[in-house]
């Protein structure tokens, strides 16, 4: 269905850090530098800052500046440098039986080794002196006080104090850990990537239409509003505007997360970044740059990415009391050590329990299946404005959606049509189709639609409307009328028998129903109802098959919202409700126990959606509905709504399983770490400690990339059913 997704444009707060091209708040972002402003960026709405690398990582601290691809190079050169320390090892060569002796071969441990430890490690060194200094000590820091006793006893053993060969540990240490950041950030970067594909699905340059229809290819940037463009068949219009020459049918799956082209006609809205699949448009520009639905969307995907959920604060907790854990283990260790009189072993020990404690998988738990979530909620028409909204989804009891607009379409269709006597249905439509033809009335429009689906329209003259009573014309030379009970009452009508129980029955459940007049004879009757989207009974039916209750609120006459609430299996009704009286029948259902999940579109619903647990905003909405929401079906599309729970659970199920193995580890590794089963011949060297480590970083990355996987989107429903049930009566 085509629907207007421009009020996602809402302007959001740039204070709050959404529009600065970084899906990461500055507690979780490192300066991933993905080029989101590269192909969009500023001049797009993307990011007027996007790509300066001035973000800040934080899994437990921060450090600035930093960028995927500063690590990758780091590591590899790290490596490099590693590789003659490790072969000129003392304690390498009696591993390996081998001997290497040439001039300065003892210089080469402290003169490689240095280097590396401070150019490979200093972006550790720097975001642990970050953290030091803002009093909120993480990894950064566990890491620099590795690296820093590392270097210490190892320079301490070149200069014969201790007996310590430690050089290939340090240098090995560094590596593996620059390795690990590095696979982390491309992994953040990966999920982030949600922001930089949308910039991508805008061309770089538009075809504008000059006044004496010239044709001239511009930069995207140089469209102003009121410009107009050519779409060709199979571009992408480059801005939002309005058809005003040509109807083509547009794929807006960028949009909506539906595959299915809308057709669209002059008049109509079309969204920059959209494709025209079949013809070539001409499109008048309204809106451009900063102000386009697609960079509304961007800020929402990145708002979301950089917003933090409960879950992420117990990660956070979880990782500063690591840092805690970590340095009192290491300080005991030092001591016991130290007081069995092996102060080598003392200071291995030491590096190994500080190395193993780093809160990597902890910090990457949750931003990750944050990230990710996030990008496969936007690819479905998901969006997420708040992360607690998304992670409560899984608990709501009852999901309660307006009627209007969100279960029905908000307009009239024909459902049921009757002719007197042995007038057939096709004829009562051809007639009552030519009568409205002329007519702008949206239940005039339905008519002839309806009409048309069933053959052709009578050709019709001389038409006229009758205020408050309906419509008349002239149909092969007789006078044709079509109207309700108001046209009926003034020319004195009675309805025929045969017609009176058909129309009653629809005018129980709450249809409009009017009656086509020949002359001073009724001849036939129509029946009209606000259309239930045809995938409104699919998603009512899959959430109860999830144990939810559905229950459906309008202001609506009770016959109507009973009709609609029959059809589709709804549990509950509420009917005749007012406007304000929306929130106090969400706080009703709440204080019976149930937590409420709010499906609405409109102003109205705009308290209630607040009131909610979970308000979610249904596409075709206004920006009041949106800014009370939490999440945003950028379709109308009410079987997203069984999407948002499951990938609700899935989110947590990740998040929670990361967060096990992140934090779990550490109960055994830490403890042998610090020596406690060297009597059993059992020992963790520094360098293992730092694969361990790495290793917990890749099993979490690659859990929480299982959530690509799961399936938001049911199948597509066949909307081309009949619509009218030819003869049916209720």
């Amino acid at each position: 269905m085509a629907h207007d997704p421009a009020h996602l444009n809402h302007p959001r707060n740039d204070a709050a850090g959404v529009g600065d091209g970084h899906p990461f708040s500055s507690d979780h972002a490192d300066g991933v530098e993905h080029g989101h402003a590269g192909h969009g960026g500023a001049r797009r709405g993307g990011s007027r800052d996007a790509g300066d690398g001035q973000g800040q990582h934080s899994h437990g601290g921060k450090h600035a500046g930093h960028d995927t691809e500063q690590f990758r190079r780091r590591f590899w050169w790290s490596l490099l440098l590693t590789l003659p320390v490790v072969a000129t090892s003392g304690m390498v060569m009696d591993w390996f039986g081998y001997d290497l002796e040439f001039p300065g071969v003892k210089l080469v441990g402290p003169v490689l080794g240095s280097v590396i430890f401070f150019w490979g490690g200093w972006p550790f060194l720097e975001g642990g002196w970050r953290e030091l200094k803002e009093r909120k000590p993480g990894m950064m820091l566990l890491i620099s006080m590795a690296i820093i006793v590392a270097y210490v006893a190892s320079m301490a053993t070149s200069l014969g104090w201790f007996d310590l060969d430690f050089w290939w540990e340090l240098a090995a240490l560094v590596t593996i850990m620059l390795l690990g950041h590095w696979q982390e950030m491309r992994a953040l970067g990966q999920a982030q990537d949600a922001v930089a594909a949308l910039a991508e699905l805008l061309p770089d340059e538009a075809e504008r239409v000059g006044p004496d229809g010239s044709i001239e290819s511009v930069a995207i940037e140089d469209l102003l509003a009121g410009d107009v463009v050519l779409v060709r068949s199979g571009a992408r219009v480059p801005a939002d505007g309005e058809i005003v020459e040509g109807s083509a049918e547009l794929n807006e799956a960028m949009i909506t997360g539906e595959s299915k082209p809308v057709a669209k006609d002059v008049g109509d809205r079309v969204v920059a970044g959209t494709v025209s699949t079949d013809s070539a448009i001409r499109v008048r520009v309204d809106a451009v740059g900063e102000d386009t639905t697609l960079a509304g969307i961007q800020r929402l995907v990145a708002e979301a990415q950089a917003s933090q959920s409960r879950t992420q604060v117990l990660a956070d907790r979880a990782a500063a009391l690591l840092f805690y854990v970590a340095t009192g283990v290491a300080a005991i260790t030092a001591v016991v050590w130290f007081l069995l009189g092996d102060s080598d072993e003392a200071v291995t020990r030491v590096v190994t329990v500080l190395v193993i404690s780093c809160p990597h998988a902890l910090g990457l738990a949750i931003p990750l299946t944050t990230s990710i979530s996030s990008a496969v909620a936007a690819r479905n028409g998901i969006l997420i404005k708040d992360r607690l909204a998304l992670e409560q989804s899984r608990t709501v009891d009852a999901i309660l959606f307006d009627k209007t607009g969100t279960l029905t379409k908000g307009q009239h269709n024909v459902v049921g049509a009757r002719g007197a006597g042995n007038i057939s249905v096709d004829e009562v439509l051809r007639l009552a189709g030519g009568v409205e033809s002329d007519s702008e009335h949206p239940l005039a429009r339905a008519i002839v639609d309806a009409a048309k689906q069933r053959g052709d329209v009578a050709p019709a003259t001389e038409f006229r409307s009758i205020t408050g009573r309906g419509v008349e014309a002239t149909v092969d030379g007789d006078a044709y009328a079509v109207g309700g009970p108001a046209l009926l009452r003034e020319r004195a009508l009675a309805e025929p028998a045969d017609l009176s129980e058909w129309s009653q029955g629809w005018k129980d459940r709450g249809a409009a129903v009017l009656y086509l007049v020949r002359r001073d004879t009724i001849i036939g009757g129509i029946a009209l109802e606000d259309e239930v989207r045809p995938e409104a009974r699919d998603a009512v039916r899959e959430l109860h098959q999830m144990g939810r209750q559905v229950m459906m609120i309008t202001g609506d006459a009770r016959q109507v919202a009973e009709a609609v609430g029959n059809d589709l299996g709804i549990d509950e009704v509420m009917a005749e409700v007012l406007p304000e009286e929306k929130d106090a029948k969400v706080a009703e259902l709440q204080a019976r126990g149930l937590k409420v999940a709010m499906v609405g579109d409109g102003v109205n619903d705009a308290p209630a959606l607040a009131r909610a647990d979970v308000g979610i905003a249904i596409g075709a909405g206004t920006d009041v509905a949106i800014e009370s929401a939490g999440l945003i079906l950028a379709s109308s599309d009410p079987r997203a709504v069984a999407g948002i729970i499951r990938l609700s659970k899935a989110a947590y199920r990740k998040s929670m399983q990361n967060l096990w193995w992140a934090a779990g580890y550490n109960v055994l590794a830490i403890p042998i770490a610090a020596g406690a089963l060297h009597w059993a011949g059992i020992s963790m060297p520094p360098a293992a400690a730092a694969v361990l480590m790495s290793v917990s970083t890749i099993v979490v990355a690659l859990n929480a990339q299982l959530l690509r996987r799961v399936e938001l989107r049911p199948p597509a429903i066949d909307e081309s059913t009949e619509v009218l049930p030819v003869g049916a009566s209720r």
